[in-house]
């Protein structure tokens, strides 16, 4: 599996990190979030699910695997980094399948960056069902104003106790606010490494 790391190969835990659905691992987001968190002490690995590595190869745009597929690509991530000292999570789908092997695999945590909790503009299609009796620590970053999940939505959903949310203010689906709201996307993805990092340091103590 070809790997993108950040941070020390000596960090007390890995983050594994998949993309979304629509972009590779390498975006400007998920640049911000490995490096952040590589200098932050961690070591992060990004990969990519099999329809990105081809599309990589060709240039050719195409819908993602199917889910058993992208949950196999977890299954062989989490084998080769090993899930004693792993945490496991995500952009969007990337963070929506990891959730679906977290408890199975073992592994320390689960970070999910902007979870789809249903798609836009259909907010009866929830994709919450594993959500309830979710085991492992969790961290959801999401943006007060993400399509796939707002504040009052996710307020009425059945989440596990295990499970944290925490809300970067006027942010969307990429947690980046409007410039009306007096807040830039720098300090929202500043506030979501903040986040993830202290949810790391938990995992430790």
């Amino acid at each position: 599996m070809p790997y993108l790391f950040d941070g020390p190969e000596t960090a007390p835990l890995t983050l594994a990190l998949a993309h979304g659905a629509g972009a590779p691992m390498d975006t400007p987001f998920m640049d911000t979030v490995a490096s952040s968190l590589g200098e932050r002490g961690w070591r992060v690995a990004r990969f990519e699910f099999p329809y990105m590595v081809r599309r990589r190869e060709d240039g050719g745009k195409r819908p993602p695997d199917r889910q058993p597929v992208l949950l196999d690509t977890w299954r062989a991530v989490i084998a080769e980094l090993g899930s004693e000292r792993l945490v496991i999570g995500g952009k969007s789908m990337g963070g929506r399948m990891a959730s679906l092997v977290a408890d199975e695999a073992g592994v320390a945590g689960l970070v999910c960056l902007g979870y789809p909790f249903h798609p836009p503009g259909k907010p009866e299609h929830t994709r919450i069902d594993h959500l309830g009796a979710l085991a492992a620590p969790t961290l959801i970053v999401q943006g007060t104003r993400d399509p796939f999940g707002k504040p009052e939505e996710v307020a009425g959903y059945p989440l596990s106790p295990a499970i944290r949310v925490h809300w970067t203010e006027d942010g969307d689906h990429d947690l980046a606010p409007r410039k009306r709201s007096g807040r830039t996307p720098e300090q929202n993805m500043a506030e979501a490494v903040d986040a993830v990092d202290a949810f790391l340091r938990a995992r430790l103590a």
